[in-house]
């Protein structure tokens, strides 16, 4: 269930009322006049199944002009009015995609901020010791901890509607996120060839990490796989999948492996990495777009209404 607050002009609530008393799905209705205060106006309280937020969304939009729609998860509902608008309610929760709920998640996740870079920077390091120390359990730690996934799905949904700010925004991020991590990891490289501390015989000696280099057409499979399963992870909020998805694909592996090549001068090696960088990231948006299409298109009752 999802729980909504809305502030509407007193002129209006009951339209609102209206709206929320005609969708299926929709319970718990309360009406709080006078209530608010900025903006002013009435306070209306109800709560939804996730199948039925779409159309609510949709026919309420001009309150994100003329009041406000606040919409929070419910983890716990005990309530027969609830299991009763879930039961009316077309379609099943985890199926049902609320295109406003993933429009702002995926451009937060679409920012270059400073806590991005950072993640970035620091798990393209542990990638680069990973691949230095022969280590496969440091590159998963590097997988895991990347956070470029949200970027790439931002870009998925922007191919779908086609905002090209959130394509050219995300993009940007990718982009500028792993040139300075790429960059840092490369400086501790350089550094560390300086000290003696390794040399290109490290990088002929890890035999247990060279699929990172290796890009074929299981690559591209794996990443077709990991972006579809990650849309759907985050479309249907079930975050501990995305944990498979990041030790799926190679993107963070390959950038800290461009680092260190570039810092032992390894050409070969560098072109195969972001060979491979290339190859996943492509894979990735291939696969998350086209499941937002099917979302969209195909599956019973998912954002047909408000997609519109």
């Amino acid at each position: 269930m999802l729980h909504l607050r809305l502030i509407s002009p007193a002129a209006r609530t009951d339209e609102v009322v209206a709206v929320l008393e005609e969708c299926p799905g929709v319970t718990n209705i309360v009406v709080l006049p006078g209530a608010a205060r900025e903006p002013k106006g009435d306070v209306i309280l109800c709560d939804a199944a996730r199948e039925s937020a779409n159309e609510v969304l949709s026919k309420l939009k001009w309150l994100e002009h003329e009041g406000s729609i606040a919409v929070e998860q419910v983890d716990l509902a005990l309530s027969k009015a609830a299991d009763d608008a879930v039961e009316e309610a077309p379609g099943e929760p985890d199926d049902a995609v609320v295109w406003e709920d993933l429009s702002q998640k995926v451009q937060g996740d679409s920012r270059m901020t400073w806590a991005f870079l950072a993640f970035l920077a620091i798990a393209t390091q542990i990638a680069g010791i990973g691949i230095l120390q022969n280590s496969p359990i440091l590159i998963v730690g590097a997988m895991v901890l990347g956070p470029e996934f949200g970027a790439v799905a931002a870009i998925c949904f922007g191919l779908l509607h086609r905002r090209w700010r959130l394509i050219a925004g995300s993009f940007r991020t990718l982009v500028v996120g792993f040139a300075v991590a790429v960059a840092i990891t490369y400086a501790c490289a350089l550094v560390s060839v300086w000290l003696g501390w390794i040399d290109l015989g490290n990088l002929t000696r890890n035999e247990e990490v060279q699929f990172i280099v290796k890009p074929d057409r299981w690559s591209f499979i794996v990443a077709l796989l990991a972006g579809a399963a990650g849309v759907l992870s985050i479309t249907a909020g079930k975050s501990s999948a995305l944990v498979g998805v990041f030790i799926s694909v190679t993107t963070v592996p390959a950038a800290g492996y461009v680092a260190v090549a570039l810092a032992l001068s390894d050409w070969p090696e560098v072109a195969g990495s972001v060979s491979q960088l290339a190859v996943n990231i492509l894979g990735m948006v291939l696969a998350g777009t086209a499941t937002l299409l099917v979302q969209r298109r195909f599956w019973p009752n998912v954002g047909r209404r408000s997609a519109a």
